[in-house]
């Protein structure tokens, strides 16, 4: 579409389509480096591919809903390393790995019944806790 078509489009009358929070199927998982808007490199991050029960496409989900001491926390599934070369102890990633009994991000691929909720901004991220 041409800029100057864009230009002479009204606001449409759909409502976005947002999935409710439902249990679903963990098909694939990457990790993704992250860039801001100014090309500089943020981190990497876990991407989960998950099949949900309302959706014939598979849905991203990258962050996790997590008990931290008596909070409930937030967070990006960031990839961060010890001076080991391991996921961080206690990190959200490791937190949301271990929840769900996974030794290696690998092993949570085909994992079904992964309970799902809406963070602040209505966007769907695991839960685990």
């Amino acid at each position: 579409m041409e800029a100057q078509d864009i230009l002479k489009l009204e606001t449409g009358t759909k409502e976005v389509q947002s999935l409710s929070p439902k249990k679903v199927k963990i098909v694939k998982v990457t990790v993704e480096t992250v860039i801001d808007k100014n090309g500089k490199t943020v981190g990497d991050k876990a991407v989960c591919e998950v099949k949900h029960p309302d959706k014939e496409e598979t849905v991203s989900i990258s962050s996790v809903e997590y008990r931290k001491g008596k909070e409930i926390k937030t967070s990006g599934l960031w990839v961060s390393l010890d001076e080991d070369g391991n996921i961080r102890k206690g990190s959200a990633l490791a937190t949301f790995k271990d929840f769900f009994n996974a030794k290696t991000l690998k092993e949570l691929e085909g994992k079904e019944e992964i309970p799902t909720t809406e963070d602040d901004k209505g966007y769907l991220c695991f839960k685990a806790y």
